[in-house]
């Protein structure tokens, strides 16, 4: 699991079925200096599954691979990344 930042919203014209009732988002990874706040946010977006109702400017945390499916089950959805929680503080306290 993974923390990112949701930076934008994806609009889409057609769905797969299984996914009525989510949204996709933009997420930003975010890495320990990015929590701490030295970073720049350099790492590449992607995109979130997600039915929680994550806004952009909410940091979340990403369940991703095989796992990000496994929550739906029976009903799998086609997704390799989902928003699994949103987090109200990280605490990060350096080594």
């Amino acid at each position: 699991m993974r923390i990112g930042e949701v930076i934008g919203t994806v609009t889409l014209n057609r769905r797969h079925p299984s996914l009525a009732g989510g949204r996709f988002k933009i997420v930003v990874p975010l890495s320990l200096d990015d929590l701490l706040g030295s970073g720049a946010m350099t790492a590449d977006e992607f995109t979130v599954y997600d039915e929680i109702g994550v806004d952009v400017g909410c940091r979340i945390a990403i369940s991703e691979g095989r796992e990000a499916a496994m929550p739906f089950y029976p009903d799998v959805k086609p997704v390799d990344a989902y928003a699994a929680a949103i987090l109200d503080h990280v605490n990060v306290e350096p080594m």
